[in-house]
C-alpha cells in the first residue's frame, strides 16, 4: 500500500518506513515532495499519515488537502496520526475533512511518539523513555500491518466520544492559542549565526533571512518545530522562550 506523510521532525517518516517495510513495499512521499500529488493519482487505496497539533491537523496538512481536494474523491484512506501525548481524534480530524472531498476512510491509527516541542518543559522525557516509546510504536506497527494486509482496519479515532475527547480535551481551548503561535516565531539575535537552515528546512517556507538574521515570513508557520530543532545554535523558540532539549528522531 502506498504511503503519503507529512513530518515534522522525523517522528512520522520513521513510522511509515517501518510500517512500509512491514507491508512488503509500496511507494512513500512526503506532501513537501513534488511526487505526492502523482502517487495520490496513481493510488485507489493509500495511507496518510501526519502529526498532531493541539489534537488536530497539521495547517500544512490541511492546506494540502483542501488544495487538492479533487485528488481524494473516491480514494479509499486509512488515517495515521502520531502525538506526542494525548490526541483525542487526532485521526477523525483528518478523517471529516477527506470525507467532504469524497474520499473513504478505511480506519485509522494513533501512535505516540517523542515530543518534539522542545522549549516547554513540562513535555520533556529521558532519552530511555523516549526510546522505550519508539520501540512500543514499532511493535504496534508491525501488528498493525497484519491488520491491514487482511483488510481489518482499526478505527482509533474516529467515533464521536474520539470527537468530544479532542474538541473538550484540548482544541476547544487551544484552538486560539494555536493560531497565535503560528506568528510566535522568535530569534535570538545574538545567538543566530544566519547560516539559513531554518529557512531551508521550513516546509511552508515561511523563514527568510534579514540582515543575516533568521525572521518569519507571513502567517503559514504550521508550528511543527522543525526550525527549533534543527537550529545549531538553538537560537529559534515559538511557545517557550529557551531551548531546553532539541528533539529530533535521531536524537534516540
Amino acid at each position: 500500500m502506498n504511503i503519503i506523510y507529512f513530518s515534522g521532525n522525523g517522528n512520522t517518516r520513521h513510522c511509515m518506513e517501518v510500517l512500509s517495510s512491514t507491508l512488503g513495499g509500496g511507494k512513500i512521499e512526503s506532501i513537501e515532495s513534488e511526487n505526492a500529488v502523482q502517487l495520490i493519482k496513481d493510488s485507489k487505496e493509500f495511507i496518510l499519515a501526519y502529526p498532531v497539533h493541539f489534537s488536530n491537523i497539521p495547517f500544512i496538512v490541511k492546506e494540502f488537502i483542501q488544495k487538492n481536494s479533487r485528488l481524494f474523491e473516491g480514494k479509499n484512506i486509512f488515517l495515521i496520526a502520531t502525538m506526542g501525548g494525548f490526541s483525542g481524534d487526532g485521526s477523525g480530524c483528518g478523517a471529516r475533512l477527506l470525507k467532504k472531498c469524497g474520499a473513504k476512510i478505511l480506519g485509522g491509527l494513533h501512535l505516540r511518539m517523542p515530543d518534539t516541542v522542545a522549549d516547554v518543559k513540562l513535555l520533556k522525557r529521558a532519552p530511555e523513555q523516549n526510546r522505550a516509546i519508539i520501540k512500543n510504536a514499532e511493535e504496534r506497527l508491525s501488528a498493525v500491518s497484519k491488520l491491514i494486509q487482511s483488510k481489518k482496519y482499526p478505527k482509533e479515532g474516529l467515533h464521536f466520544y474520539n470527537q468530544l475527547a479532542g474538541l473538550f480535551g484540548q482544541r476547544l481551548w487551544f484552538k486560539q492559542a494555536a493560531k497565535k503561535h503560528r506568528h510566535d516565531f522568535k530569534v535570538d539575535s545574538e545567538k543566530c549565526s544566519g547560516c539559513g537552515l531554518c529557512q531551508r528546512q521550513c516546509p511552508t517556507h515561511s523563514i527568510q533571512l534579514e540582515n543575516g538574521k533568521a525572521r518569519l515570513t507571513g502567517s503559514n508557520c504550521s508550528i511543527c518545530y522543525r526550525c527549533v530543532n534543527s537550529c545549531p545554535r538553538q537560537a529559534v523558540t515559538i511557545i517557550g522562550k529557551q531551548v531546553l532539549e532539541q528533539c529530533r528522531f535521531g536524537n534516540y
